[in-house]
């Protein structure tokens, strides 16, 4: 397991654009990826639960990798968070 805190820094938080981008990006990785923000468990490779989040420019966000792909899971969790991941 590998774990992080990361701030969203987006100009306009993670709205359905960049969650779709992040979840296809996610999705063939071998790794739950889950993400804490507001007190509530969100899982990352579920479009509907990231675009719910309500995650906003300025927000930190927990997020945990637990499985095989788990290393390559959080650096696209950085780069994401970061706002310079192709497409978001």
């Amino acid at each position: 397991m590998v774990s992080a805190k990361l701030t969203a820094l987006n100009e306009t938080g993670v709205h359905m654009r960049p969650a779709q981008v992040l979840v296809t990006k996610l999705a063939p990785l071998n790794a739950e990826v889950t993400l804490k923000h507001l007190g509530k468990d969100i899982n990352a490779k579920s479009i509907m639960m990231v675009m719910a989040a309500g995650i906003k420019k300025g927000h930190e966000v927990e997020v945990i990798c637990q499985g095989a792909d788990e290393v390559a899971a959080l650096a696209l969790l950085e780069e994401f968070f970061k706002g310079v991941m192709d497409d978001a």
